[in-house]
């Protein structure tokens, strides 16, 4: 009997159908982790390469809604800032809120503004939100190394000195935080817009909002009294904002429960994400 037939054939990748809806493949996003800093580099590149100033606008940005907050929040509305100084209270804020707003809306297109390329070369889908959240970390280093200068200003003229410590370790855990919140917010978002268009028009509206319901531009003491203070107390993005000024200056209104019910709502729409997307991926090409 011949055995010619029987020899094996061995390929360099095999495209298989997903067997579950939580079947993500993560192993095979790091194999392609080459092609994930691609993608951070190009997010970061296209989106400035055609601009006079180039990446200055993440610096630019930052100083003129401080300073529109100064003057609204500060100057007319005469909204304490718990000890900190106000310019410091309102850059804090807005640096870190920053990164959880462009995390959010570019993972939120992702399907939509991506089709073209999902519909000619295989690679893992999750790599495109993946890097938007990491090629956002660079303009949230630029963002923070301009707080840092400015805290640096302030405490050379004795108005604020800088509080190292313990508490400071706590930046990076809450940078994870905020990328984890955008990262599932955005794909569950971006996983409904292969159906329904409206979400697209409806996601920038949204953070607007979102953004004066967490205490970017105000301190939560000042709501202590608001019968709307509950709202602010149940948004999970309040305990990050304000853990990341307690953070920096250790002051403010910070506790560790509601860290930990920030994280609890990370985890629950990461894991949720994760299911939408992976039922999402197997099909999105026939309703994009």
């Amino acid at each position: 009997m011949s055995h010619l037939n029987d020899t094996n054939e061995h390929w360099d990748l095999e495209i298989k159908p997903q067997a579950g809806l939580f079947d993500l493949n993560l192993k095979e996003v790091w194999r392609y982790r080459d092609l994930l800093v691609l993608f951070v580099r190009r997010d970061f590149v296209a989106q400035y390469k055609q601009t006079v100033l180039g990446p200055v606008w993440h610096i630019i940005q930052p100083i003129l809604t401080t300073l529109t907050f100064l003057l609204v929040f500060h100057s007319i509305a005469g909204i304490k800032t718990d000890g900190i100084e106000p310019i410091l209270f309102y850059m804090s804020g807005i640096t870190i809120w920053n990164y959880f707003s462009a995390c959010l809306t570019a993972t939120s297109n992702t399907f939509v503004a991506n089709a073209g390329i999902f519909g000619k070369v295989y690679f893992p889908r999750l790599v495109l939100p993946l890097s938007v959240v990491m090629s956002n970390i660079v303009k949230l280093g630029i963002q923070f190394g301009l707080l840092v200068v400015v805290m640096t200003w302030f405490a050379a003229t004795g108005k604020q000195p800088i509080q190292l410590g313990l508490h400071t370790l706590l930046i990076p855990v809450l940078v994870i935080l905020i990328a984890g919140i955008g990262l599932g917010l955005g794909i569950i978002i971006s996983s409904l817009t292969t159906k329904y268009r409206d979400f697209t028009v409806l996601i920038s509206f949204a953070v607007q909002l979102l953004m004066y319901a967490t205490p970017v531009a105000y301190p939560s003491s000042f709501l202590q009294a608001n019968k709307y203070a509950w709202l602010i107390a149940w948004n999970p993005l309040s305990a990050l904002v304000e853990g990341f000024r307690y953070a920096l200056f250790k002051t403010g209104s910070f506790d560790v429960s509601s860290l930990l019910y920030s994280m609890l709502f990370m985890l629950v729409v990461l894991i949720t994400g994760a299911f939408i997307f992976s039922k999402v991926e197997r099909t999105f090409m026939d309703t994009v």
